[in-house]
């Protein structure tokens, strides 16, 4: 267990609710504190990276940006997890479609999450590892995303270390999604993966809900202000989640 305040996190013991919505933007977390909680107090802004605790439902609820990449949220989730006893995290983030039926503002329930990363080879494994949801939370998620009227799709998205990539060369550098797309994964991020490992080490539940932000097959894509304000269908869905949860 780690001590607390940790090394990233200036929250005093208990200052976290049973379930931490993590986008992956500050300014994301506190739209959410702002707009759907009730009575929110910031319990910590290390690097600016706001945190909140407050009121859902009647349910104590907490948001905390992850900032982006694995590295990112396996140093939240991991301090989280471990020094301040949060069992549920939830990933409410962005998403690149690489299906033509799956499109913008859709949500995306990742099931499992594949990665190029290194991520798991931390944990000494033999082979390769499967980083899949938590049942209870992907469970929980469907039913709110289908109480709340969203467009969804559960299945396997891709964590990946890279965000441009280098395609010179390549005609629209679909080469390096191509076999992603033929296996049937839905979207890409890059945060999932190392949620869901760090939550099957430390015996936890996490889940990753994306909002589909751009599309990588027909260039659509949303604005930095959108992203941040109108994904409010995921972050209702992910906040009845942690209602659910409250008593599990």
């Amino acid at each position: 267990m780690l001590i607390t305040p940790t090394p990233h996190i200036a929250a005093a013991p208990g200052d976290f609710g049973k379930t931490v919505l993590m986008p992956g933007d500050p300014l994301r977390s506190k739209f959410i504190a702002e707009n759907f909680l009730e009575n929110p107090v910031l319990v910590n802004n290390v690097r600016g990276v706001q945190g909140y605790t407050g009121f859902y439902k009647g349910v104590r609820v907490s948001v905390m940006a992850s900032g982006m990449g694995m590295p990112a949220i396996g140093i939240y989730s991991h301090e989280l997890f471990t020094g301040y006893g949060v069992e549920n995290i939830i990933r409410v983030g962005s998403a690149g479609s690489i299906q033509e039926h799956i499109h913008l503002y859709d949500l995306v329930i990742a099931q499992g999450a594949c990665t190029d990363s290194n991520w798991a080879s931390q944990f000494h494994l033999p082979g390769t590892f499967a980083p899949i949801a938590s049942w209870e939370l992907l469970k929980e998620a469907v039913k709110a995303a289908e109480e709340n009227g969203a467009r969804y799709h559960v299945g396997n998205v891709n964590s990946s270390d890279v965000f441009y990539g280098d395609h010179e060369g390549v005609p629209q550098g679909l080469d390096s999604v191509y076999g992603l797309r033929k296996m049937g994964v839905m979207a890409l991020e890059m945060e999932a993966a190392a949620l869901y490992m760090n939550a099957a080490r430390y015996g936890k539940r996490g889940l990753c809900i994306c909002t589909i932000s751009d599309h990588i097959l027909t260039g659509e894509e949303t604005t930095s202000q959108q992203r941040q304000e109108s994904f409010t269908t995921m972050m209702k869905v992910a906040l009845d989640v942690a209602a659910a949860m409250e008593n599990k």
